[in-house]
């Protein structure tokens, strides 16, 4: 089979997410990128699920590498692991550091925990119901997205949702990471995002050099299907940067 000529971008899910995660985009971008997305099986860290997403590549090739919420935490694993090959970084809706010691963190577990405890006893489709209102725009509650993001949701088993709520509750700490990432980077979110608020991407561009932020209007934390178009076209802009000619592993 003959190389791709287009550049490869590696797309990578957030939480109970798949492919319709990123089919707006991938529909959009194909004539200028080789879309590749990701899915995480039963992988129950954010470090195997990066080695998951970096097995679906050529061994060595560069790549772009965008991730949502879940997904941008793989994305700066993959920094970390192979920052060498990145050309360019792209983290939505997401976040950088591990869980909180003390009673925050205590309290994020036991809300993990609460879902997975409903989804075993009443079913995805139950739990997505009640967890889903919190990431789409109020105004989506009764959409098609919403419905879409359901659907979604229904796909993966409690089995599923326990190994990633594991390595979300074990996630690494990435703060460290931001000042070393040399790669152009797109930090995007909804600007009513009330999973990871705008007030955290701020954060990482103050650490991440040359960091371009994008809020996107009427929108919540589910922004690549929110607002596709609002979240293509800065996925476009990114893609039309040039990527840096030195970039070297963090120290």
């Amino acid at each position: 089979m003959q190389p791709s000529a287009r550049p490869a971008l590696l797309l990578i899910p957030g939480l109970l997410c798949d492919e319709a995660v990123w089919q707006a985009q991938v529909q959009a971008l194909a004539p200028v990128a080789d879309c590749i997305v990701a899915r995480h099986g039963m992988a129950d860290t954010i470090e195997g699920m990066a080695r998951q997403a970096l097995a679906l590549l050529p061994p060595g090739a560069p790549f772009s590498v965008a991730g949502h919420s879940m997904g941008g935490r793989c994305a700066l694993e993959i920094w970390r692991q192979v920052p060498e090959r990145v050309q360019r970084l792209a983290l939505l809706d997401t976040g950088y550091q591990a869980r909180p010691v003390g009673a925050a963190g205590e309290a994020e577990a036991a809300q993990r925990m609460a879902l997975l405890t409903l989804a075993r006893a009443e079913g995805m489709c139950a739990m997505g119901r009640q967890w889903a209102r919190g990431m789409v725009h109020p105004a989506r509650w009764d959409s098609p997205v919403f419905a879409q993001i359901l659907d979604m949701i229904e796909r993966f088993t409690p089995a599923q949702f326990e190994a990633q709520i594991h390595a979300l509750l074990h996630r690494p700490e990435a703060t460290g990471l931001l000042a070393h990432i040399s790669a152009p980077t797109l930090l995007l979110c909804g600007r009513e995002d009330g999973w990871s608020p705008l007030s955290r991407h701020e954060e990482m561009q103050r650490h991440i050099p040359q960091a371009q932020l994008v809020a996107v209007e009427d929108c919540g934390h589910m922004s690549t299907m929110e607002q596709p178009e609002a979240v293509t076209a800065a996925l476009q802009r990114w893609l039309d940067e040039r990527p840096s000619q030195s970039q070297s592993r963090p120290k």
